[in-house]
């Protein structure tokens, strides 16, 4: 969809072109109020989407646009400011004294967006104009949340300076800020969070989840050993599913974190799932993950054992149509037998990939 020609001159920052332009038009305020018109994005909202402070401030002062403009998702300048973190965008629109903790559809408010990115600065500037630090939006995550996100340790300790409490956070779905930090690596953050904060290390998530299982899944390895070896996380925490991490390990094809759990903590390879059965190889295997498949059969595991339904790590990579899974464990001596329902793995088969791998074994 075509951008109005005044929203692409104040996205390339050419004030003197906007004015040629404002001048020559019979009708300058309808040229000013045109947006784009799928996001309702205004020339106020690209010239602070893009850090062009002189056209910001000529269309407010000589035109006299409002910088409270909002677009269809009620996003003003200063969320795109400081979500872009544009410095000066943002030192000019707080000068002018505009709302603070305005929210957007999703209940962002420009704080929230500005800890998305890693410019202390904007931050502060925020903070000092007023910024509540303690809005939570639609997901349950306040601007400290989403900073952890991110990961910047002189955002964080500020934030922390500034409100001590506002570690003291969930998500809707039980997700403290050490998950998420967790999650996305951030071993700067997760210190930090360790080392101020009140946090358990095994604190679980409303599906059982705990920051390992979070950083496991991820392969986040330097975090997964700050977590065991510094804090004392639990290797063999169960989540609602009755998974332990190095199931969950083995689902994501983790192969770092499966080599850490099996040569640090020597955990039982065919440990199984509580409830299920289900073994780390049936989980790799399920999800198609071949490497991993290969590394837990090197650590000894067993190509034949069987989950609580009398299905075998065959069984899974057939059902999941996982050809090449199929031939590693035919090829380590598994062995295709009804399960509990009388399926056979290559009754599973439906694939013409997979079939082919059965066939040439008749």
């Amino acid at each position: 969809m075509a951008m109005p020609e005044l929203c692409q001159l104040a996205q390339r920052g050419d004030l003197p072109r906007i004015r040629a332009v404002l001048a020559s038009s019979p009708c300058p305020d309808r040229l000013l109020d045109t947006r784009h018109r799928k996001s309702g994005d205004s020339v106020l909202h690209y010239a602070a989407r893009h850090g062009q402070v002189a056209v910001l401030r000529y269309v407010c002062e000589d035109c006299g646009l409002s910088p409270e403009t909002g677009n269809v998702d009620g996003k003003r300048p200063l969320h795109e400011a400081a979500q872009a973190g544009h410095t000066e965008c943002v030192r000019y629109l707080v000068g002018r004294s505009v709302q603070i903790n305005v929210l957007k559809r999703a209940d962002w408010t420009p704080i929230m967006l500005a800890c998305t990115k890693t410019n202390l600065t904007v931050v502060k500037l925020l903070r000092e104009a007023g910024a509540d630090l303690t809005i939570r939006n639609k997901d349950g995550w306040n601007c400290f949340h989403i900073a952890c996100r991110e990961g910047d340790v002189n955002i964080l300790n500020y934030l922390l300076d500034c409100d001590s409490t506002l570690w003291d956070s969930v998500s809707t779905n039980g997700r403290t800020p050490l998950h998420t930090a967790s999650l996305h690596g951030r071993v700067g953050a997760a210190n930090i969070l360790l080392q101020r904060c009140n946090y358990a290390p095994d604190t679980p998530d409303s599906c059982g989840s705990t920051p390992l299982m979070d950083a496991v899944r991820a392969d986040h390895i330097d975090l997964v050993q700050l977590l065991v070896e510094q804090h004392g996380a639990d290797v063999q925490k169960l989540d609602i599913m009755g998974r332990q991490p190095l199931h969950l390990a083995a689902q994501a094809g983790c192969l770092e974190a499966i080599r850490y759990l099996f040569d640090e903590h020597g955990l039982p390879v065919d440990t199984p799932a509580s409830g299920s059965g289900l073994t780390a190889l049936h989980f790799a295997a399920k999800e198609g993950q071949t490497n991993a498949v290969k590394l837990i059969l090197r650590f000894g595991s067993s190509a034949n054992t069987k989950d609580g339904k009398g299905r075998t790590a065959l069984h899974m990579a057939s059902g999941g149509q996982h050809a090449e899974c199929v031939r590693v464990l035919l090829n380590n001596e598994a062995q295709d037998g009804p399960d509990c329902s009388g399926n056979t793995a290559e009754h599973l088969a439906r694939k013409q990939a997979v079939k082919e791998i059965f066939s040439q074994l008749h």
